[in-house]
């Protein structure tokens, strides 16, 4: 082993990878990188923006995507550094601190953004099997009560594994396979008996992101009966109308999961490309994807960034 290897195991320095053998591409690479980031802070802050002020979008449903818009916000803010100072070729370098920070808040808002999509799924249950008890069902406190339960679950439920990763020894070279950290990267590298954070994370992957997909698919399940039980045609296809959205952002959010959870586990043999360009599309494409579907499937909000960027005009 070199010095220069055994001293960068030795620190608590670690190194990113953006996209191995493609170096000299990133200059280019960083221009597609920074305008999908720009699309995700500008599109999820308008996102935000027009459910705020606008007083029609303050019911339910617009609430539970204010916090979908919130939570993709947060995952581009704690991303952004590393992977554009990757891309720029600024800084590869990443301390053990921050890479275990980072790592929380990628995988805490990824079990965020799982409880909204099953709280939408939960209000478009209740939209279309029990309207008349809509409001009174999905009124303020029981909302600010899921929401507080999100929040609670994504935040505490991760800690445990977290707080291991700042005691394990890292013997291994300190490279990493993204521009970013992941609790799976971090586990690789450490010379130290880790079967509890792989036991737990594996057991937190199935009580939150496989159950949350469940319930899901459930209440699909029993709104696509509601919706056949209609006698109207027309009534269906508007009653099925209002979960488009949130159908394709179920899909953009749990494809790259089972993407990358898959590539982690059976693809070691892959070219290490593969397991960054799915990593990527992990943390990118739902931010990305998010406002671009409520902004187009959404009558209400394509509606009102109509008129408010007519009257900009």
């Amino acid at each position: 082993m070199s010095a220069s290897s055994a001293s960068n195991i030795n620190s608590s320095i670690f190194i990113l990878t953006g996209f191995p053998g493609l170096e000299q591409y990133y200059p280019w690479f960083s221009v597609p990188f920074s305008l999908i980031y720009a699309v995700v802070f500008l599109g999820n802050c308008l996102v935000l923006h027009v459910v705020h002020t606008e007083p029609s979008l303050h019911e339910p449903m617009f609430y539970f995507l204010a916090m979908l818009a919130l939570t993709d916000l947060f995952m581009g803010l704690s991303t952004v550094l590393t992977v554009l100072g990757t891309m720029w070729g600024l800084s590869q370098e990443i301390g053990l601190d921050a890479c275990i920070s980072q790592t929380y808040f990628v995988h805490g808002l990824s079990f965020m953004e799982s409880g909204v999509l099953l709280a939408m799924a939960f209000d478009r249950f209740i939209a279309i099997c029990n309207p008349l008890r809509y409001t009174s069902i999905l009124n303020n406190s029981r909302i600010v009560y899921f929401m507080v339960t999100i929040l609670t679950r994504s935040s505490l439920s991760i800690l445990p594994v977290i707080i291991r990763l700042k005691f394990f020894p890292y013997c291994r070279p300190h490279i990493l396979s993204h521009s970013f950290c992941l609790h799976q990267d971090l586990l690789r590298l450490a010379c130290s008996d880790i079967r509890f954070n792989s036991f737990y994370a594996l057991a937190l992957v199935i009580c939150t992101l496989l159950l949350d997909a469940v319930l899901i698919l459930l209440s699909y399940v029993f709104i696509l009966r509601t919706v056949l039980a209609i006698a109207s045609q027309k009534e269906r296809f508007k009653a099925l109308e209002t979960c488009v959205s949130h159908l394709w952002a179920v899909l953009v959010f749990y494809i790259p999961i089972i993407g990358l959870t898959m590539v982690h586990r059976f693809g070691k043999h892959l070219s290490p490309l593969v397991h960054v360009l799915m990593g990527n599309i992990y943390i990118l494409f739902p931010p990305m994807m998010n406002p671009i579907i409520y902004s187009v499937k959404t009558q209400q909000i394509r509606s009102r960034m109509k008129k408010w960027f007519s009257l900009k005009m």
